[in-house]
């Protein structure tokens, strides 16, 4: 109930006055059945406008941190992020990567939606990133079809870096279903699993503009 009503009542308007969002695409979203949202990944509010966008409930894999902290304040994050459809995952542990691939393989069997942000955390500076390849691994492991999804205009309504937002206008554009069935029987090999990892990259490369780094973003984060 608190999902519908953050997106429909408490924050989706003043989103919509922020952001003026719109969305091209929608129609490729299924109604219904397991289905994988991928999509860059600019700012904080891409989450945001993705949720109020998409007419079907989204689950994205979050932090754990985000659901351990202490005290009221960590009550009520706590509560905001499972309300907002957040299910938490532990990253300090060598099986962290593995404890949200079968997060999100739960989540698809159940017939839900999954977002996912393929570069693994925010670009540090506007550019895509290479992509982790947990994305592919789960599709290949469920069977779902892996949709795109650009965002472009939300680095202007929430500046990296800055806790004010701006007015601005953000678009998100769904692109058509990439179906890697092709690819199932030979799932184990890592080559495979990095081909179509690529793929699903190329895609949101030319539908977004950005400039392309084969790097990780996480390492040039590190670096910095």
């Amino acid at each position: 109930m608190w999902y519908w009503l953050f997106k429909y009542v408490f924050i989706g308007p003043l989103l919509r006055i922020v952001g003026r969002p719109t969305i091209e695409g929608a129609e490729h979203i299924p109604k219904t059945g397991p289905v994988i949202l991928a999509g860059n990944h600019l700012t904080v509010a891409d989450s945001f406008f993705l949720v109020l966008l998409v007419r079907r409930r989204i689950t994205f894999v979050a932090k754990d941190e985000y659901f351990t902290a202490p005290g009221i304040k960590g009550r009520m994050q706590r509560w905001f992020f499972s309300s907002a459809g957040q299910v938490p995952i532990d990253r300090s542990g060598a099986d962290a990567a593995q404890s949200a691939l079968n997060t999100a393989v739960s989540i698809l069997q159940r017939g839900g939606v999954w977002a996912i942000y393929p570069e693994g955390t925010r670009s540090p500076d506007g550019r895509l990133y290479k992509g982790k390849t947990g994305v592919i691994r789960v599709a290949l492991e469920t069977g779902a079809h892996v949709l795109p999804v650009v965002t472009s205009g939300s680095e202007k309504v929430n500046p990296v870096g800055s806790r004010m937002w701006r007015f601005g206008k953000v678009h998100i554009k769904v692109c058509e279903p990439l179906d890697f069935a092709r690819y199932r029987p030979l799932r184990e090999r890592q080559c495979i699993v990095r081909a179509a990892t690529d793929e699903l990259m190329s895609v949101l490369y030319t539908s977004s503009g950005q400039e392309y780094v084969d790097r990780y973003a996480a390492d040039v984060k590190a670096a910095s």
